[in-house]
């Protein structure tokens, strides 16, 4: 049984030079720029930085390269394309960050291939990711 699913070929930058919204109603997909805003279930707030862009996509890159079952799958100064596999099962999870230099942010989404629901795992993620970026210094 292969619980890891197809790569989206949909993810990366979209037309409108945002991150991919997550689909109405999908329990396992959040998004710093879901169109709904803050009082939707699947909106994620961004990573915040102060300093320069650059020194914030490399402290986020070594934030990910610490990660357990985490792979590169794409970087550039800035987007990052990465993957998490679960422990047990094996399930694949893809995470995206979009540096939005212009504000200081760094946006984020985080879904999983297979399934309605990740039990608020890609969440957990992303703030568990948030944490240690914000812990290293800049």
């Amino acid at each position: 049984m292969n619980l890891t699913g197809a790569r989206p070929r949909n993810l990366g930058v979209q037309a409108d030079g945002s991150l991919r919204a997550c689909r109405p109603g999908a329990g396992n997909c959040v998004c710093s720029q879901h169109p709904r805003g803050a009082r939707d279930p699947n909106h994620v707030q961004p990573f915040r930085y102060s300093g320069n862009a650059g020194d914030a996509m490399t402290r986020l890159l070594a934030v990910l390269l610490q990660q357990p079952r985490c792979r590169l799958v794409s970087t550039s100064p800035t987007y990052i394309h990465a993957e998490f596999q679960s422990a047990l099962l094996g399930f694949v999870d893809d995470a995206e960050f979009l540096l939005a230099s212009a504000d200081s942010l760094i946006h984020v989404r985080s879904a999983a291939r297979l399934g309605l629901s990740d039990f608020g795992i890609n969440r957990a993620r992303v703030e568990q990711l948030r944490v240690a970026f914000d812990s290293i210094d800049e």
